[in-house]
């Protein structure tokens, strides 16, 4: 299993609890838009709370989907777009935020879409409970 993320501190605390779980697990420290993986490589990429401006997701995106071998999985969780105004948490610059369809958009000419909708997330603050909204989308590689 590969773990990507610019943060090597991010890297190091997913390498210790994988080995506290007996899971194998290679990272790689790089900017998700100048990385890619050969095509075909994967059974499954997630990508989790990844916002950047549109034009580089959309990459990030595409990328993603041809790393995903045929019948693979691809999976995508993020703040919703609607977090912003009717949700809780997350990024406040609209610009790095999208929707379940954005995304299911970029990944149509890959991979058939099985899920894509916005979803409720529960989430405790200094305020007590409130909801967050997330972009969910779950497709399989053509």
């Amino acid at each position: 299993m590969d773990a990507v993320d610019f943060s090597a501190v991010a890297l190091q605390k997913a390498g210790r609890l994988a080995a506290e779980r007996g899971a194998r697990l290679h990272t790689v420290c790089a900017d998700l838009t100048a990385w890619s993986a050969a095509e075909g490589t994967y059974d499954l990429a997630l990508i989790a709370y990844v916002h950047l401006p549109w034009q580089q997701m959309e990459h990030v995106l595409r990328q993603a989907a041809r790393a995903v071998r045929p019948g693979g999985t691809l999976l995508l969780v993020g703040h919703d777009a609607a977090n912003l105004r009717q949700g809780h948490g997350g990024p406040q610059d609209p610009r790095v935020l999208y929707t379940a369809e954005q995304v299911a958009a970029v990944w149509r000419p890959y991979a058939d879409i099985v899920r894509a909708e916005t979803v409720e997330r529960p989430v405790t603050g200094a305020d007590g409970p409130r909801t967050a909204l997330d972009a969910l989308v779950r497709a399989v590689r053509l």
